[in-house]
C-alpha cells in the first residue's frame, strides 16, 4: 500500500457485510412504520449533517510543509504524559491522504465536515513571522475539494494546540500577547479561506483546555497547584481565570476583525464551541440541585456569558468574588453580543454532588465551583458505560442540554458539533462491528429531533469522529471513528456505523433501540 501519495483501500469483509444484511433486513421488517423509526426528514431540509476532526488528531505530517512544533507535539514526545507512550507524529496521515478522506466524506453523503487548521502550519512563528504558503496550498485544497463533493467546510481555528513558540515566548494564555496573536491568526484565517468558508469556530472547547492545562495540570502546559496533579508551576486558584480572560478578549477581537472587515462580504457566521455534558443532581437535596445548576455555569456558562451578556456568570461571582477578574466598560462593550452561534459537543450525562455545604470525595472535580462528578450512584451506571470512564450513554441529555442553552441565551442558533461513542481498541473484527454506536447514534438523534420539535433553533449535527485518531491523553487505546484505521498500515476500512449513518443520509429509516442501565457489579464481571 502506498501512503505518502495517498492510496488508501477500503473493503467491508464478507462477514460484516452479512452482519449488516441481517441488521438491514431486521430493521426493515421490524419498523412497524414512522412512529418506530428515526428518518432524516424529522430535521430541517437545509440542516448540516457532518462528521467532525481536529487538525493534531488526523494530520500527521508534524515537521512537513514547513510546519513549526505545536505545544501537543512537544507534549507527546514526553515519556509518560500519553497513557499508551503514542505521539500523533504520524496518526490518520490526513495531511497526505486528505483527497482520499474526502471521498469517504463524500460516499457517507453528509453535507458538512468540521476540521480545524493547525495554527504552527500557517503560522509557524505566530505573528513574529511569516504565513506558511504551504499551509495555505494544504488547506486550500483541502476545502475546494469538499466544496466540488457538495460539502460545506466547518472551520476551527483553535483545537487545543498553538505554535509552541508562542508558550515559550511570553506564557500564551496567561499573557495579554496571546490576544495579538490569536486576532493575526484569524485574521489570516478570514483572509485566506474566508470567500469559500461560511461557518467559524474560534475555539473548540476552551473550558477543557483551560481546565485541563490550568486546573488540573494534565493537558499543556501542564500548570497547576495543590491539591491537583504534580506540576512543578501554577496556581489553580487564580491562572485558570487568568487564562480564560485572555482567551475571551481573544475571541472578542477575532470576532470584531470578521465582522468589521469579512462577514458582509464574505457572508459567514462564527461562534465558539463548548465541552457540554449535562449534570444532573446527585439526589434531590437543594444542596445537589444548586450544585447540578452551579457546576453547568462553572464548565459551561463559564465561557458563553461573557460572549452573550457582556459579564461572568453571577453563579460564578458568588463563589469567587473578587478573585474573578473584572472587564472594564470598554471591554464589556467588545466582548457583548460576539456570538453568531453556539457549538455544543455533547457525550454524556453525570451526576452534580455538592461539595459545599456536604461531605464528599475530594479533590472537587470543579475546583472551586464545589462540586464532585459520578456517574455512579448505589452501585448502578447513569448509562451504559463506554471507554471513557466519565463517558455514559443517556440520550436523553443531549436534550437537556440544547434546551438549557435556548432558555439561557434567547435561542441563539445552535450547532452539535460533536457527538460520538467510545470504543476501546480491540480486534479488528470487534471494532467493525461496532452496533454500541449506532444504538448511541440514533437514540441521540432522537432525542435531538424531540428538542427542534420543541423550537430549538439546531442547524446542524457532526459525528465525532470520521476517522479512528489519536484520541489526545489515551493516544490511540480510544476509537471514536466511524471508519476503522489501521495505525500500520494507515487502511480505511467502514464500521457498521458507516454504513447505518449513510443510509440514515439516504433517507432510510432506522428503528430505534432502547439504552439499558447497567449496574457496576455487572460490568465488572463482564
Amino acid at each position: 500500500m502506498e501512503t505518502a501519495k495517498g492510496f488508501i483501500s477500503i473493503h467491508l469483509p464478507l462477514p460484516l457485510l452479512l452482519v449488516w444484511i441481517v441488521i438491514a433486513c431486521l430493521v426493515e421488517s421490524a419498523s412497524g412504520g414512522p412512529a418506530g423509526e428515526l428518518h432524516r426528514s424529522q430535521f430541517p431540509p437545509s440542516f448540516l449533517f457532518g462528521t467532525a476532526t481536529s487538525s493534531f488528531q488526523i494530520e500527521g505530517a508534524y515537521l512537513q510543509g514547513n510546519k513549526s512544533l505545536s505545544n501537543w507535539d512537544v507534549f507527546s514526545h514526553i515519556p509518560g504524559k500519553i497513557e499508551d507512550g503514542s505521539n500523533a507524529d504520524v496518526t490518520d496521515n490526513h495531511y497526505n491522504l486528505f483527497l482520499e478522506d474526502v471521498k469517504l466524506m463524500k460516499d457517507l453523503g453528509v453535507n458538512a465536515y468540521r476540521f480545524s487548521i493547525s495554527w504552527s502550519r500557517l503560522l509557524p512563528k505566530g505573528r513574529f513571522g511569516e504565513v506558511n504558503p504551504d499551509g495555505v496550498e494544504f488547506y486550500s485544497q483541502l476545502i475546494d475539494a469538499l466544496l466540488e463533493r457538495g460539502i460545506t467546510p466547518f472551520a476551527t481555528l483553535n483545537h487545543y494546540d498553538i505554535p509552541q513558540l508562542l508558550e515559550d515566548r511570553y506564557g500564551s494564555w496567561l499573557s495579554t500577547e496571546i490576544q495579538l496573536d490569536f486576532a493575526f491568526f484569524a485574521e489570516t484565517c478570514f483572509k485566506e479561506f474566508g470567500d469559500r468558508v461560511r461557518y467559524w469556530v474560534t475555539f473548540n472547547e476552551p473550558n477543557v483546555f483551560i481546565y485541563d492545562g490550568y486546573l488540573i495540570g494534565t493537558y499543556p502546559p501542564s500548570r497547576c497547584s495543590e491539591p491537583f496533579g504534580n506540576c512543578t508551576a501554577g496556581d489553580s486558584r487564580l491562572e485558570p481565570y487568568v487564562a480564560t480572560h485572555n482567551l475571551l478578549l481573544a475571541h472578542a477581537a477575532a470576532v470584531n476583525i470578521y465582522r468589521k472587515k469579512y462577514q458582509e462580504k464574505q457572508g459567514g457566521m462564527i461562534g465558539i464551541v463548548m465541552s457540554a455534558p449535562w449534570y444532573e443532581p446527585y439526589s434531590d437535596t437543594p444542596a445537589d440541585r444548586l450544585a447540578a445548576e452551579r457546576v453547568n455555569a462553572f464548565n459551561f456558562a463559564w465561557f458563553v456569558d461573557p460572549l452573550v451578556f457582556g459579564d461572568y456568570p453571577p453563579e460564578m461571582r458568588q463563589v469567587l468574588g473578587e478573585r474573578l477578574p473584572i472587564f472594564t466598560p470598554e471591554e464589556k462593550i467588545k466582548l457583548a453580543a460576539k456570538l453568531d452561534f453556539i457549538g455544543i459537543n455533547h457525550y454524556t450525562v453525570n451526576y452534580a454532588m455538592d461539595c459545599m455545604f456536604s461531605p464528599c470525595p475530594s479533590p472537587y472535580s470543579f475546583g472551586e465551583a464545589a462540586v464532585y462528578f459520578t456517574g455512579e450512584k448505589d452501585g448502578v451506571y447513569i448509562g451504559d458505560p463506554t471507554a471513557m470512564s466519565t463517558f455514559f450513554v443517556v440520550p436523553r441529555g443531549i436534550k437537556e442540554m440544547v434546551m438549557y442553552t435556548k432558555k439561557r441565551y434567547n435561542n441563539m442558533p445552535m450547532f452539535i458539533t460533536e457527538n460520538g461513542y467510545a470504543q476501546a481498541t480491540a480486534s479488528k473484527e470487534v471494532l467493525l462491528n461496532d452496533t454500541k454506536r449506532i444504538e448511541y447514534q440514533q437514540s441521540y438523534l432522537q432525542s435531538l429531533s424531540d428538542a427542534i420539535r420543541e423550537g430549538a433553533d439546531v442547524r446542524g449535527y457532526f459525528v465525532w469522529s470520521l476517522l479512528d485518531n489519536f484520541e489526545w491523553l489515551h493516544g490511540y487505546l480510544v476509537r471514536f471513528g466511524l471508519y476503522y484505521v489501521d495505525f500500520n498500515t494507515l487502511e480505511r476500512t467502514p464500521k457498521l456505523s458507516a454504513l447505518w449513518y449513510k443510509d440514515f443520509l439516504s433517507g432510510t429509516g432506522v428503528s430505534l433501540h432502547q439504552p439499558v442501565t447497567t449496574s457496576k457489579a455487572e460490568v465488572m464481571a463482564s
